[in-house]
């Protein structure tokens, strides 16, 4: 069951978690599972929910998902799990929002990638783990946090240098047609 850690902030007017922790529980369980793991695929051993299938709809499908997912994300401050772990879910559900929004590509993504299982166990071990292995983890999480920035930047870079070739082509081109 997730804990909550005895936190003189709570007495400072922070939001505590709900009294039946047990319920809170029952209910992150049964998101995750609703949007990562509802139907098995038969022959398999793969899992399917409802993110990978609503995901289908274009356009709004990822988004209507991950705003179900940001139970998770609340559920984490409510939690007062540490604010590095709260980064690392949010960016586990922008990965799946970026990658899940590309047609085909990314609803294969979300099949595998299970965003909300991921959230929910992080959730679970940092919300009940002794606050020595809490600051142990923080280690973990910053190493993720980092590596997924410096990717990102990375795919900036690259986003903008493709931009800049396809725009010089397109200029290029435009005059090449004025110009005859």
């Amino acid at each position: 069951m997730i804990g909550v850690q005895d936190d003189p902030g709570a007495r400072r007017g922070r939001r505590t978690p709900p009294r039946d922790a047990a319920e809170a529980e029952r209910r992150l369980d049964r998101l995750a599972w609703l949007l990562d793991d509802l139907f098995r695929i038969p022959g398999l051993r793969w899992r399917v929910g409802l993110d990978a299938l609503i995901g289908l709809v274009p356009g709004i499908g990822d988004s209507i998902t991950t705003a179900l997912s940001l139970s998770l994300l609340a559920a984490a401050v409510r939690y007062r799990v540490p604010k590095v772990t709260v980064l690392r879910m949010a960016l586990n559900l922008a990965i799946d929002y970026a990658i899940g929004s590309v047609p085909v590509v990314g609803d294969v993504f979300d099949v595998w990638w299970k965003a909300n299982q991921r959230n929910l166990a992080l959730l679970r071990r940092r919300a009940t783990a002794p606050p020595d292995e809490v600051r142990e983890s923080r280690i973990g999480d910053w190493l993720f946090v980092g590596l997924v920035g410096l990717v990102l930047v990375a795919v900036a870079i690259g986003a903008t240098v493709v931009s800049l070739y396809v725009l010089a082509a397109v200029v290029c081109g435009l005059a090449s047609l004025l110009g005859s």
